[in-house]
This record gives structure tokens, C-alpha cells and sequence, in this order.
């Protein structure tokens, strides 16, 4: 008679069920770090319009549109290149892109420096415009948000309607789907 040896049920139930902590937690600290990226989102969008306010009332003209930014920031480097005073952000003319996150750079409201748009926590850039979706007026965009990302921000800060309210990804759909990016775009 041969003496074999084998793991028991109650072996078997146990790494089962240390495997089903394991996992839980796993997933557990995914759905945590997804979360902590949603809310950095909306924290950066909150920190942007702050910087663009601070900028208004110590130099008198939105960044991007500053008139005076070239004499005014001398010393930055590089120099930036003064806005068209229009009262628009937005680099309508095409070729200086960025300028407002090179004015608010060199006025030290913002790190970093030159017109580099910055990036958001799910890795899309970040950019001022005017009139995006159906939001008239200037909005901040964040390109290349999933959408669950971006259905949890709108429906916790808006209407969770894409193409309404201050908060939008998408000028025409009622609902956001979650295997499609979409540039999210926030009301100034």
C-alpha cells in the first residue's frame, strides 16, 4: 500500500480564501488609487481657476491676453509673448499656444516654465479655450479622460450629462460610455 499525500479541503479552503483577501485587496487598492486620481483631477481644474483669478487681480488682464507680459516678465526665459488684450485666454491666432500657462509660469503662480501645457493625473494635457461644447466663455480641458472618470466628476459636480451644465465631454451624447476618452471640459 502506497502512502500518498495530498492537500485536504480544508487546505485547499484556506489558500482559497487567503487568495479571495489578496485579490479583494487588490482590487480593494485599485478602485482607492482610481479615486485619488478622480479627485486630483478636479483639484488641479479648482487650483488652475485660482491661479487664472490670482493673476487677473494682481496684473489687471487674464493671462494669455496680457498686453503688458513681455515688459512686465523681462527677466523670465523665456520671455513671453504678450496677449492681444481681446479679454480671451484662448490662442485663437494658432501660433502661440500655451501662452497662458507661460504668463501664470513667469508670474510664479504655477510651476514650471514656458507654454508647455501641463498634464493631469490620467496623463492628457490641459488647456484653456473659448466657447468648447456648449459652455460659452472660457473653459480649462482635460483631454484623454476615461469615461468613467469623466461620468463620476460630472455627476458629482454637475449634472452628469455630457452635453449640458458646466461641466461637459461632449457637445451632442446624453450619456457618457465608458470604453470612450473624452476631453472634459469645466466652465471658468
Amino acid at each position: 500500500m502506497h502512502n500518498k499525500k495530498g492537500f485536504t479541503l480544508v487546505e485547499l479552503a484556506i489558500v482559497l480564501v487567503i487568495i479571495g483577501i489578496i485579490l479583494g485587496g487588490v482590487l480593494k487598492g485599485q478602485e482607492i488609487i482610481k479615486n485619488a486620481k478622480i479627485k486630483r483631477l478636479y483639484n488641479d481644474y479648482q487650483g488652475y481657476v485660482a491661479a487664472i483669478y490670482t493673476y487677473q487681480e494682481r496684473y489687471g488682464a487674464l493671462p494669455g491676453d496680457d498686453r503688458n507680459a513681455a515688459t512686465r516678465f523681462a527677466t523670465c526665459n523665456p520671455v513671453p509673448t504678450n496677449g492681444d488684450g481681446d479679454g480671451r485666454m484662448d490662442d485663437e491666432d494658432g501660433t502661440t499656444w500655451g501662452r497662458y500657462w507661460h504668463h501664470l509660469r513667469c508670474a510664479g503662480i504655477i510651476p514650471g516654465s514656458g507654454s508647455t501645457h501641463p498634464t493631469h493625473a490620467f496623463g492628457g494635457r490641459v488647456y484653456i479655450n473659448y466657447n468648447d461644447y456648449n459652455i460659452s466663455g472660457h473653459t480649462i480641458c482635460f483631454q484623454n479622460v476615461p469615461g468613467d472618470v469623466a461620468d463620476a466628476i460630472d455627476r458629482t459636480n454637475d449634472d452628469g450629462i455630457p452635453n449640458s451644465g458646466s461641466i461637459q465631454g461632449d457637445g451632442s451624447a446624453t450619456t457618457y460610455d465608458p470604453a470612450t476618452s473624452y476631453t472634459l471640459c469645466f466652465r471658468l
